[in-house]
């Protein structure tokens, strides 16, 4: 069984985002980048699933410049067996994403294919879902917990109410939560053993996508900065201000 696994890089979540002056986007200079997390926990699901015999191979796919190979060769360090870079210059959105991977998994023919439930940066939620429909694929979201048997896979997520456990006939499309898995660190060795391990680049006009900008961003801004808090002297001023000042009791 092959899985595949769309990858994207993003600003390391460790990092404090800054804001150009222009306010046009976010500055990159200089900028610590990594694996987005949930893409983490989706390769290391896929890993796992190898590691039980369940699949063949894993194959990570990227879009984007050329410096996301550096997130690519982590993927193959994590135990992802080749990599895939779809070299596009221009900045995409979730649908140009979405239409990308769905050529991809025509021509690759994966089995299940395992998302992060979405980037840290644009937050969107939208990729694995919009994939799925696309590729006219059967998709369970959010997933807690997997488990691949008989040409089934049964995605367990969290719901409202509790649990909700989905049997999906393969192929099908699986988002990943935080509460799937804990990644694991790249070894040394692993990391020598990546450079070796195929990564194939092929520009995004190959596939046939028309990638014309359907977003436009007017303007990035930084969040407001907290004020500090103040002391009450009692209960009387404390409604006082609740009332006056932050408007929340009438």
């Amino acid at each position: 069984m092959k899985i595949l696994v769309p990858i994207k890089r993003v600003i390391d979540y460790n990092v404090k985002v800054r804001v150009k002056p222009d306010n046009s986007s976010v500055d990159l200079t200089n900028t610590k980048m990594a694996m987005n997390p949930f893409c983490e926990i989706a390769v290391e699901e896929a890993v796992r699933l190898k590691e039980k015999g369940i699949a063949t191979e894993v194959l990570v796919v990227s879009i984007g410049d050329k410096t996301c190979q550096e997130q690519i060769r982590t993927a193959m360090a994590l135990g992802a067996d080749r990599g895939l870079h779809i070299d596009c210059e221009q900045p995409l959105d979730s649908l140009h994403v979405a239409k990308l991977l769905t050529k991809v998994v025509e021509q690759e023919q994966p089995q299940l294919i395992i998302l992060g439930k979405q980037s840290i940066d644009s937050d969107n939620n939208q990729t694995g879902q919009m994939l799925a429909a696309m590729a006219n694929l059967p998709q369970g979201t959010f997933a807690s917990e997997v488990s691949v048997e008989q040409g089934t896979v049964k995605v367990t997520r969290e719901i409202d109410g509790g649990l909700q456990t989905l049997v999906l006939t393969l192929p099908a499309v699986v988002t990943t939560d935080l509460r799937l898995n804990e990644p694991r660190y790249a070894s040394l060795p692993n990391i020598m053993k990546a450079k070796r391990k195929p990564l194939d680049v092929k520009p995004a006009d190959e596939f046939g996508v028309d990638l014309s900008p359907r977003v436009e961003i007017l303007k990035v801004t930084p969040p407001q900065k907290r004020s500090g808090g103040t002391k009450v002297s009692g209960v009387t001023e404390l409604v006082e201000k609740l009332r006056n000042e932050a408007k929340v009791i009438p």
